[in-house]
């Protein structure tokens, strides 16, 4: 009998850390003058299971093996994104279960899709916890990439035991050490952000909010209209250049810090994320340009947001791009797919499992033209093993069919073609807006049928987990073991 006294320890650690952030909102009410029992309520919950479960297994063994990793990485997120909707469901804006517990794991996989209608009526305190649940979220991927992902062999990280085992080690002593100066680096660039939404016009309410969600490319925001919102040039360059800093590796922080300072203009991944920036902001202008007499050059403004938030899968809008034509709606579909760097808060397939795909095929094709040629994949100047090319690979093929299955089960539900289509890509990639009248960029999930959102609900986790640490449950032989 497997023991899982270290798995509920840990998820007893978390639930109280949880609790114990469950304050600020409250804190929040009586500044605001907001004040109701629902914070209470939960956070009184939160800590009493929490307390339980870590005392219930004090003598836990404090190395962990694949089995539980793998289990723990699973139960964490969706015990976070459970216990985090009970604020939500006590609240008073009379949400059932099903929306509180879909807009919290909205909100901790980074993903940005609301039910709440009317957001600027939404009280302060759930504003700012939907804030916090992806600021956590973020910094959450981050750090269980690092510690738990490489364990069990699945997860962008797997990228960095790859590359240069010698050189990371001396950058990476340690997981402990990793993590201390990983939420460091987060609170540092969410400190900076809020600071600069708070000088270029936002108020200190938004500007803490809005800084916690463009770290995490999460894209919660307090209004409606999202960024668009303050039709402010300053903000939105603001929101771009942090949501690009949340989207690279945060292993290149470390590495910057510990002597590296041309990281950021070596590194693979990094210099070919910011030239399909670039690639993408060209093409859709040109696009528009053409088609539209009436775009001109200020136009390229919220061309540029709308890709880097689409493709970070941050979900801002500034304008509903979902009136641009078919063309730029399939080119932002296949941008959620590809998503940001491995080791980010971003999701989405990652950068570097798009280079060495790219890179796999041409060798194959100069197989075909070299049949006793031997052709070696090298990825950063090391070798890519059969092993970690066989990941990808399938991980590519699974990410494809699962969506075609959410799409599947998502139009059983009685919802049309593009929303179907549109809301399983925005859910497994975490991007947050759909395409669509229904869940576009000025369209809201709260009209979905309950099923549809547990559905929704199952791709966020899915994509968040990249798949395999999910599914490797369903797999009796895992039990077995």
């Amino acid at each position: 009998m497997p023991n899982y006294k270290t798995v509920f320890f840990t998820l007893g650690m978390l639930q109280i850390i949880l609790g114990i952030f469950m304050i600020i909102p409250i804190i929040i009410q009586y500044v605001y003058g907001e004040f109701d029992s629902s914070f209470v309520i939960a956070s009184i919950i939160t800590l009493i299971f929490g307390i339980l479960f870590v005392i219930s297994n004090l003598d836990y063994d404090k190395k962990i093996n694949l089995h539980q990793a793998f289990l723990l990485t699973s139960l964490s997120w969706i015990t976070i994104a459970i216990f985090g909707a009970l604020p939500l469901f006590f609240s008073k804006l009379n949400l059932s279960f099903t929306d509180a517990f879909f807009e919290s794991m909205s909100g901790i996989t980074t993903t940005g899709s609301t039910i709440i209608i009317n957001l600027e009526n939404a009280p302060k305190s759930i504003l700012l916890w939907r804030a916090l649940l992806q600021w956590l979220g973020g910094i959450g991927i981050i750090v269980m990439a690092i510690t738990l992902m490489p364990i069990m062999n699945v997860g962008g990280m797997l990228l960095f035991k790859v590359l240069n085992t010698d050189s990371t080690n001396e950058i990476l002593p340690s997981s402990k050490e990793i993590s201390i100066k990983l939420i460091i680096i987060y609170v540092i660039l969410t400190l900076l952000c809020g600071f600069s939404y708070k000088f270029f016009g936002m108020n200190i309410f938004d500007s803490l909010t809005h800084s916690m969600t463009t770290i995490a490319t999460g894209g919660f925001s307090n209004y409606n209209e999202s960024i668009g919102y303050f039709n402010n040039v300053k903000i939105e360059l603001t929101a771009i250049f942090f949501i690009i800093l949340g989207s690279i590796p945060f292993i290149a922080y470390i590495k910057f810090m510990s002597g590296n300072k041309k990281i950021f203009l070596s590194d693979s991944q990094i210099k070919t994320f910011i030239k399909l920036i670039i690639l993408s902001i060209v093409i859709l202008f040109c696009y528009l340009l053409i088609k539209d007499n009436n775009f001109s050059l200020s136009d390229i403004r919220s061309v540029s947001f709308n890709v880097i938030s689409i493709l970070t899968g941050t979900g801002y809008v500034t304008q509903g791009f979902d009136k641009w034509g078919s063309f730029p709606l399939f080119y932002f579909l296949i941008l959620m797919f590809i998503g940001g760097c491995a080791g980010s808060t971003t999701c989405g397939v990652k950068i570097f499992r798009i280079q060495i795909l790219y890179k796999f095929i041409i060798n194959q094709l100069k197989k075909v033209i070299y049949p006793r040629g031997i052709f070696i994949i090298k990825y950063e100047n090391n070798t890519v093993n059969d092993k970690f090319l066989a990941s990808i690979i399938s991980f590519i093929y699974l990410y494809i069919i699962i969506f075609f299955i959410l799409t599947a089960l998502l139009s059983l539900t009685g919802l049309d073609f593009v929303t179907s289509i549109s809301g399983a890509a925005t859910s497994i990639s975490n991007v947050g807006p759909g395409l669509g009248s229904a869940i576009g960029p000025n369209g809201n999930f709260y009209q979905l049928p309950d099923v549809s959102k547990w559905i929704l609900s199952t791709g966020m986790i899915l994509g968040r987990l990249e798949l395999f640490a999910i599914l490797v449950l369903f797999l009796p032989s895992f039990w077995r073991s």
